[in-house]
């Protein structure tokens, strides 16, 4: 069952906005889904490129598996050098004190971006925690520009980060109809109906930002596309996003005859 109460008997539909992933948390993407990589650029590549001579050392030392001080390698990763942001992200989440989520979020996304797709869920969790009012715009465009290719090839774990990053208020701002599309596409291609479920739930939990009362009702357009979404849910051959979606299909049902 998923973890979301929705009062649609009564008529409303509404639950608090947070920018927590909207996909129930059950119903996990497949695990193959998750290892799909898309090198987006190509980093460093030649240490001719670094600035000085002790950071070129210190590239040689990294390629070479010996110890890497921490400045260097933040330096080596600024550089674009994704395997010292890989080591740059455990060093910072090893550390004693608790380290900025927005680096551990940007730095992540500079090793994802070269292919070291491992570190991809780190990136994910991290951005949870980011303030999409504070958060550095050249950031959010790396994020951007790292996980939407990603998605566009079926990695699971970058789709529902696109879909739950993409809204008012939240880290990539509103969801174009483009983008929208796009993601639904990828979903059918897929195949486990979880992105319509989940985009579903979004749309039957939403509350306004403005801070209109959490009782209004949905429009007829909301709940339709709601509908719609939850009927190719329904075709799922996943069955726990199948069985979820019926039951929502129900309880609108149940609404919908209780309000006639």
């Amino acid at each position: 069952m998923i973890a979301v109460c929705l009062t649609i008997a009564a008529g409303p539909l509404a639950a608090q906005e947070t920018h927590e992933p909207i996909i129930p948390n059950v119903i996990a993407p497949d695990a193959q889904g998750a290892l799909i990589s898309v090198t987006v650029e190509r980093g460093l590549t030649s240490s001719k490129r670094l600035r000085s001579q002790a950071l070129r050392k210190a590239r040689s030392a990294l390629h070479e598996g010996e110890p890497v001080s921490e400045e260097d390698l933040r330096a080596l990763s600024l550089a674009g050098d994704g395997l010292a942001a890989q080591r740059y992200v455990r060093v910072l989440k090893a550390g004693k004190a608790a380290a900025d989520p927005s680096d551990i979020a940007y730095f992540s996304a500079v090793a994802v971006g070269t292919g070291r797709i491992w570190t991809i869920k780190t990136m994910i969790a991290a951005m949870h925690e980011l303030d999409p009012a504070t958060e550095p715009r050249a950031r959010i465009r790396k994020y951007i520009n790292v996980l939407y290719p990603h998605a566009w090839a079926g990695n699971q774990p970058a789709l529902d980060a696109v879909v739950a990053f993409n809204g008012e208020g939240r880290l990539f701002g509103p969801l174009s109809e483009s983008t929208r599309s796009r993601i639904l596409a990828q979903s059918q291609e897929n195949g486990d109906g979880r992105i319509e479920l989940g985009m579903a739930v979004r749309l039957l939990e939403r509350v306004r930002a403005s801070g209109a009362p959490a009782d209004e009702t949905l429009t007829g357009g909301d709940l339709a596309q709601a509908h719609a979404l939850l009927k190719r849910a329904e075709a799922s051959m996943h069955l726990g996003v199948s069985t979820s979606a019926q039951n929502f299909l129900r309880l609108m049902d149940m609404s919908e005859t209780a309000q006639n």
